[in-house]
């Protein structure tokens, strides 16, 4: 039995579906808020358990009888990023010790044992989460990430619009980045394999390490309109995400992971082999259909 949580989000969806194609005879149960939110194809092939994998009653159902358990942290601004990260995930690894889980591969990012790992923000949170499920007595892999290339979708008005995304790190800092269906089978072949033992890390990287400049020049070309970067400063940033109403202390944790980011966070990373997606792939296949279908809609 392999118990996905989040399985309606960007990773979950694309692990969910690689999950069924290539293991037919695997038990699958799902954690989910809004189980309609599955496809309907996806509902009647796997079990449903129906609420919040951060609350204990929810997570104590869905863990009994698990093999293995994907585990995702859905991003919440709402409240303090020790509540939102090692808070949220507290349950599930008193639940995996209750309920003897052999396996957790969970989503984490990259930066422990760099100097910045201890003030990296979200980031910092998020390794917490990391020695709170190994300390649980699980085998753990934790998928060390960097940026998603998915975090340009957010910009897809603007690039239409004004040929403008934003970030910011300087428009020459080259840093590994992901695709998240890279993610997903890195995650798929762990689950499956179970024959892994202990805690550790598996970086997910993208084939090239880019700077904001190299995105903006691989835009320009796949998309075949200019594409440039315009630097954000920190300030601004947190001003805009204070205006949208988050926690301010979650606000400062997403300050800070920029500036670590800045600083070299993710260029430090543990080099290995490398995924198989590359940024003009993604922009052909991901970011010119929506840019291509927004265009049309304004019209």
């Amino acid at each position: 039995m392999i118990v996905i949580t989040a399985p309606t989000g960007n990773i979950g969806r694309r692990l969910l579906s690689l999950l069924i194609e290539a293991a037919p005879d695997e038990k699958l149960r799902v954690v989910a808020r809004d189980p309609a939110r599955l496809p309907e194809a996806v509902r009647g092939r796997v079990e449903v358990i129906t609420g919040s994998h951060g609350d204990a009653e929810t997570v104590d159902r869905a863990f009994a009888g698990a093999d293995a358990i994907f585990w995702l942290v859905p991003p919440d601004g709402s409240v303090p990023p020790d509540q939102a990260y090692r808070g949220f995930t507290a349950p599930a690894a008193r639940a995996f010790a209750t309920h003897g889980v052999g396996h957790v591969v969970g989503v984490s990012a990259l930066g422990r044992g760099t100097p910045l790992a201890g003030r990296a923000g979200l980031v910092t949170a998020t390794l917490a989460v990391d020695d709170l499920i190994a300390g649980s007595g699980v085998a753990y892999r934790a998928l060390a990430c960097p940026s998603f290339y998915e975090n340009l979708l957010e910009e897809a008005g603007s690039i239409r619009e004004r040929g403008v995304f934003t970030d910011t790190v300087a428009a020459d800092r080259k840093a590994p980045l992901v695709a998240v269906a890279d993610i997903a089978a890195a995650a798929a072949g762990l689950l499956l394999d179970r024959s892994w033992t202990g805690t550790g890390s598996v970086p997910v990287l993208g084939p090239q390490d880019l700077a904001p400049a190299d995105l903006a020049r691989i835009m320009t070309e796949q998309l075949g309109r200019p594409v440039r970067y315009q630097r954000e400063s920190l300030d601004d940033l947190r001003s805009a995400m204070l205006g949208y109403g988050l926690d301010a202390t979650f606000v400062e944790g997403m300050v800070e992971m920029k500036r670590a980011k800045d600083q070299g966070l993710d260029a430090v990373a543990e080099r290995g082999p490398r995924a198989d997606t590359g940024f003009a792939q993604w922009c052909s296949d991901v970011l010119k259909p929506l840019v291509t279908a927004e265009a049309v809609d304004a019209r």
